[in-house]
Parts: C-alpha cells; structure tokens; sequence
C-alpha cells in the first residue's frame, strides 16, 4: 500500500557520470524553472531548479557536475562529494537520484554503488533506456533493484514523459539505505567494489553477441589520423562561418530596433544632456553590443551541439598527439575552444584538468583564443581593409583566429621548455555514444548564455557606456574653446595623455581612449569609438559612419596594428578576476597580463613600422 503523499517540500540532487544524461534529465524535470550561479568559494557551476510531482509536491533539485567517483580526483569531483556529504556550505540533499547510463551501466554502477553508503535515500535513474534497446541490450531492471536494494527507475530524457515514473516515485516516502559507512577509499575498497560490480553486471545485463553499436563504425572514419583531421576542420570552418554571416540579418533587425527607439526618443524630448544620455550614452552605447548577440549565440550553438552529440571528446582525442608537442593533452581542447565563445567559461573548464601544471598552461593561453567580444573590432576593421571583399575579408578574420592558435601553441611550448622534469600526461577519456542533440538542452543552454549577457549588458557594459558618454560631455578644464568638442572633453584629455604611450604603435587619440574601457568590456571598443568621433544616429549608421572614417582616414598600417593588438592584448577585468580565482595566485593573473601586454605591444609595433616602411616606399 502506498505510504500517504508528504505536503513538506523536497530537496534532492543528481548524482551520476560526465556524459549520463543528467543535465538533460534536469532540463526536462525543471524546465525553464532554474537559476545558475557558483557553489560558495569555487568557480564550479552550480545549477538549481523546482518542478512539482505527480500529486502536485513541491520539489527543489540541483544538478551536481558529473564525477565518476566520491575519491575525488578533480574540483568538479571535490564540489559533489563535499554537498553529499555535508562538508560544504550547502544543506544536505534528502534525496539522491544517482543518473547512470543505461549503455555503459558497468562503468556507472560504482559510482551506485559508493552512493549507497552514504545513508541517504537513494532513487537510481537508468537512463537512455531507449537507446540501449536499440543497441539489443537488455537490463532486468527488477533485479537490478534487488541486487543494489534500492529503487530504480527507467528514464528516457529526451522524450517530453521520459521521467514520469521518476515524478511519480518522488511521490512516495523513500527510506534511507542505512547508516552512513562511506570513507574515502583504499585500493582493497576499489577492488571490493569492482568485484561487486562485475558481478550485479553479469546477473542483469544481457548484451548481443555482435556489437551493433554504430559509435564504433563512425569512430573509424571520425578518428582516422588523415580524414578526423580533415572532419575536424569542415566542423570549424564550418561553425565560424556561420558566426560571421549567419547572423547578419538578426544583426540588422536588431540594429533598426535600436535606431527606432533612438529616433522616438530625439523625437519626443529637447535637445539637451539628458536626451545625449539616452541617446547616445545609453541606447546608442548599449545597443552597439547587443547587435553581436546573434553570432555569440551561434557560436555557443555550436560547442552546446558538439558537446552534447559527443563529438567534442574525440576532437580531444584526435588533437592530443599535436598538442602535446607543445606540452599540452586533448584534455586543454574543449577548455580552449570554449573559449572561443569567452575566455571565462574556457578558464573554469580547466577544472577537469587534473594535472596542475597542464591546468595552469591552459589558463595563462586561453585569452589568446579569439573571443566572441572582439567579432564587433574584428568585423569592422576587416570591412574598412576590404570594404567590396567579402572573401578576402572572411579568409582575414580566419588567419586571425588562426594567428591567436599559434600564438597559444608557442607560449605552451615555451611554458613546457622551462619545466625540463615534466613528464606528459596520458590522456583517458570516456568516449559517449553518438546522439542527436537534445533540442531542449540546446534552448535552455542557449537562453541561460543569452541572459548572462544581457545582465552584463545591463550592468557593466551599461555603466561602462555612460561613463564613457559623460567624459566626452564633459569639457576639460584645462583645453581651451578651440577644436572639436570631443578635443575640448575629459575624454580628449585623457586619449591625449595615452597617445603617448600608444604612437609608437600608430594608435591616435581616439583608440589610445577607446582602449580603456575596452579593458572592462572588450565588447566596447567599437561604440567607444563611435562617440569619440562624436558620431550620432542609429546604429546602422554610426557602424557605417565609423567604417568610412576608418576606411579613409586610418592608415593601413594602423588599422593592421589594432588589428595585432586585439588579437594579443589582455582580455576584460573580469578574465583577471577569474584566472586570479582559479589559481589562487595573484602573481599567476599579473604574469599573464604582463605577457599578453608586452605581446600585444610588440606585435602591433613590429607591424606597424613594417607597414609604414613598405607602403612609404
């Protein structure tokens, strides 16, 4: 007889393996109905979110990251067995539900079976049911119950009812396994387990004598050592084309949005500062970076899709060979292509590097990958150099992608160079079955980025452009009446003083100035510039204004020379801050400052002078 359904809210949490499906199992239990933030004192992602049973209870879950093991050999790993156990700043979870793959259950039945000693009640969900059946692989899923004592519950969740039987045994009060026995294991404990392991396998788990799993027929051409390499590279190119132009017309929607609302306020309010600061410092300033949204988007479509069809790990894999010869694993791929999108989610993704010294390369290189906040510096430069070019321009935008790889690759290799005694770190990795994407994943995945931009945007970003706005309104007390105004602004003075510092590299005023907020937000530079050439108009048009400008009165040596200095210079204070968390060593964050500086510096001077040289004769 069912127990009597309990009114009293629950909180449980996800407990299973990197790749089992339990993000998409969150997604599909909690919907939009969850808030992402960090777990207290690491830089770990800590995802949380409600939903409601079958009889209407309440339900708060968090999805812990994946860990193969309580023996925690990564942060990842450390955060979950802490939450677990009660060593962490979080209440302790009344419920576990431990995801585990269905296709793999050997490998995922330790981590059950760790779990079990914990004491709390325990729900096992085995999941991707539906594609084991395809594989032939049969679970009595009875037994398996009986063996582990525990419930176990099927799951599919990438279909819409794939967790119903899980909703419905939320329900239901379940009891404890026990008192608490977990200790952090010796290898006689890690062996006991897997002899418990092999042998709950063996009496549930029938599989074909003839593996039909297809993973394996596409691996062979996927992971070839000629054509992986040559899919790898239709993959890339492929995914920032469809940066650069697959987001021209939502660009442009969003560009006359702005323009409009611009237009409504000039044409509702007098002349004056307040109508300057909506128009100009706010709309104007904060609309020339939500206009790259769509091509930050795509490219996080991309490394979502990638990631979750599985491909991701064997790009890892393919990539390890070449970058260990400039001493890196696989294991720093996925971390530096993050990055690509933004250095900040790229620098936390280290946390799956075990090894420190590997870890601790990866983080100083990965400000070298070109994030999606340079696109804006990057499209309009490109366009002033081939304004009627379409593709010389898009093969320039790819050599500087290419040229920030590189650059990465010989700073790991001198980073390597110094530590003579470092041995190379084999790389293991758990190769998933091949999947579709899950689009619910993918919606949620791309709405959560969405909005940590746009708070970014309403945030720092906006605070930046109105600062921005007010020191080129406000006149400098010490210029006099003659030039232009923005000369005669705080703005004037301060683009003046850098000019200095800059010249040598052929920056003028008005980028020497544009730099300084560019090092808050490196999305500004373009609208930073647009008001210290005190442009006006919708977006639209600035853009078009401030591309003319370039293209005619910015030497080509000094378009080439901004171009280096945004592949190489420091990235946004933000990336300080968390590089400075990760490696909890402010000499560590001051040494990759120092060197991206000095890099960025050289670059553009050595080309600079180059160009002047050469077009001079």
């Amino acid at each position: 007889m069912e127990a009597p359904v309990p009114k009293q809210p629950l909180r449980i949490a996800l407990l299973g393996n990197p790749n089992c499906g339990k993000t998409a199992l969150f997604n599909l239990l909690t919907g939009s109905r969850q808030k992402v933030a960090n777990y207290a004192g690491v830089t770990v992602e800590r995802k949380e979110g409600v939903f409601r049973t079958t009889a209407g209870r309440q339900v708060s879950v968090l999805d812990l990251p994946g860990a193969y093991s309580l023996n925690a050999l990564s942060g990842d790993e450390a955060v979950t067995r802490d939450v677990i156990t009660g060593h962490s700043q979080e209440v302790l979870p009344d419920l576990l539900v431990c995801v585990v793959d269905a296709t793999n259950l050997r490998l995922h039945l330790r981590l059950v079976l760790e779990a079990r000693r914990l004491g709390l009640p325990l729900v096992v969900a085995l999941n991707k049911m539906d594609r084991a059946r395809q594989l032939g692989i049969h679970i009595d899923t009875s037994r398996l119950a009986r063996e582990l004592n525990l419930y176990v519950t099927e799951t599919v969740s990438v279909h819409t009812h794939g967790a119903d039987t899980l909703r419905e045994l939320l329900d239901e009060n379940l009891p404890s396994t026990g008192p608490s026995t977990w200790r952090e294991s010796g290898i006689e404990q890690v062996i006991a387990t897997q002899h418990d392991v092999l042998r709950i396998f063996q009496s549930v788990v029938t599989e074909p004598a003839i593996d039909k799993d297809p993973s394996d027929r596409m691996d062979r051409f996927l992971m070839h050592p000629v054509w992986g390499f040559a899919v790898l590279a239709v993959v890339l190119f492929l995914t920032f084309m469809a940066v650069f132009s697959g987001g021209a017309v939502l660009s442009g929607i969003i560009e006359e949005g702005f323009g409009a609302v611009a237009g409504l306020v000039e044409a509702h309010m007098d002349e004056g500062l307040l109508r300057g600061l909506l128009v100009e410092g706010i709309i104007g300033g904060v609309g020339g970076v939500i206009v790259f949204l769509p091509q930050i988007l795509i490219l996080f479509l991309f490394i979502l899709a990638l990631e979750s069809s599985g491909y991701l790990p064997r790009a890892a894999f393919l990539l390890d060979r070449p970058m260990s010869a400039a001493g890196l694993s696989g294991r720093s791929f996925i971390p530096l292509l993050s990055s690509f999108a933004c250095a900040i989610p790229g620098i936390m993704a280290t946390r799956t590097i075990s090894h420190w010294r590997d870890r601790l390369t990866t983080i100083l290189i990965a400000p070298l990958m070109a994030c999606s906040a340079r696109i804006p510096v990057y499209t309009l430069l490109v366009a002033a150099l081939f304004p009627d070019d379409a593709v010389s321009a898009a093969l320039v935008m790819v050599g500087l992608y290419i040229l920030g790889i590189v650059a990465a690759m010989t700073v790991a290799w001198v980073i390597k160079s110094t530590d003579k005694d470092h041995a190379r770190s084999p790389l293991m990795m758990e190769l998933p079955a091949y999947q579709w994407p899950d689009v619910r994943s993918l919606v949620i995945g791309l709405w959560e980025r969405a909005m940590i931009f746009l708070r970014r945007v309403g945030t720092i970003i906006l605070a930046i452009t109105i600062v921005m706005w007010a020191l080129y309104t406000i006149p400098s007390p010490r210029r006099t009446a003659d030039g232009a105004p923005v000369e005669r602004s705080l703005a004037g003075e301060l683009g003046h003083a850098l000019h200095h510092v800059f010249a040598p590299i052929g920056f003028n005023e008005q980028i020497s100035f544009a730099l300084v907020p560019g090092m808050a937000a490196r999305e500004v530079v373009v609208s930073a510039l647009g008001t210290a050439y005190a442009m006006q108009g919708d977006e639209g048009e600035v853009d078009e204004q401030l591309r003319e400008r370039i293209t005619n009165e910015w030497p080509l040596a000094t378009k080439l020379s901004l171009l280096l200095w945004m592949v190489f210079a420091p990235q946004c204070l933000s990336t300080f801050a968390v590089v400075k968390r990760e490696t909890g060593s402010w000499k560590q964050m001051w040494i990759m400052g120092g060197y991206l500086f000095a890099l960025a510096y050289l670059a553009s001077f050595i080309t600079y002078q180059l160009t002047t040289v050469l077009t001079a004769s």
